[in-house]
């Protein structure tokens, strides 16, 4: 079955040219199309897409506003937001707002083609831009006390918790395998054991919130692992 795609954004030749080449692909069809946020949320109601490519500046309810109505939904679209710019504040405020990624315009066909598909399979998708910013925010962030967030952790068995640190340090399943010496499959159950947990939809949102409750500490840009 086809992948279907609402496209929002306001400007006309962007969104019919992001529409063709979505359109174009055998496993994506296209369902709709919006120029603001207001109508992405009434037409996600009505056409439940499986993924949302979600401008950022947008008159009246900004993509960001309308990402996190969406999100909040039961069963809610992914949301794949595509800006001009890669500023810190739409980098956190789409993330926290509850996207699966986040790609810049000028962003290559098949790299787009390929964050809708990872998007809707679950995973998350940054521009390296993006990450590097996101890193860099978190390097440079004062520590997290170690209270905080203390309840949150403690839903987590050891393991799930020490999967939680090398999600967070940019592992995939199988380097994580890898890592415990236990089967892909083990890790998967690990993996959607703590996201449910955690009430977090992906890996991207499992991150930040390890991030944000200072279970683990991003290196400086160029200084290790994510």
């Amino acid at each position: 079955m086809s992948l279907t795609v609402l496209v929002v954004d306001d400007q006309v030749v962007v969104r019919a040219g992001f529409a063709a080449v979505i359109d174009a692909e055998d496993d994506l069809t296209v369902v709709g199309e919006a120029g603001d946020g207001a109508t992405a949320v009434s037409l996600a109601e009505q056409l439940a897409p499986d993924v949302i490519v979600m401008d950022v500046r947008m008159p009246g309810l900004d993509g960001i506003a309308a990402t996190r109505i969406l999100t909040a939904r039961e069963n809610p679209p992914r949301v794949l937001v595509l800006t001009t710019f890669d500023l810190d504040a739409y980098v956190f405020e789409a993330l926290r707002a509850g996207a699966s990624g986040f790609l810049l315009k000028d962003v290559r066909a098949a790299e787009l083609l390929n964050g809708i598909r990872v998007v809707a399979a679950g995973e998350s998708v940054l521009a390296p831009s993006a990450a590097r910013r996101l890193i860099g925010h978190y390097a440079a962030g004062p520590p997290v006390g170690p209270k905080a967030g203390r309840g949150t952790l403690d839903r987590l068995t050891a393991r799930e918790r020490f999967v939680l640190t090398l999600v967070a340090s940019g592992l995939n399943n199988a380097e994580i395998a890898a890592e415990l010496d236990i089967t892909v499959g083990t890790v998967k159950s690990h993996v959607n054991a703590l996201l449910r947990k955690l009430e977090v939809r992906d890996r991207l949102q499992a991150t930040i919130l390890a991030y944000d409750l200072g279970l683990v500490r991003a290196s400086p840009p160029g200084g290790g692992h994510v």
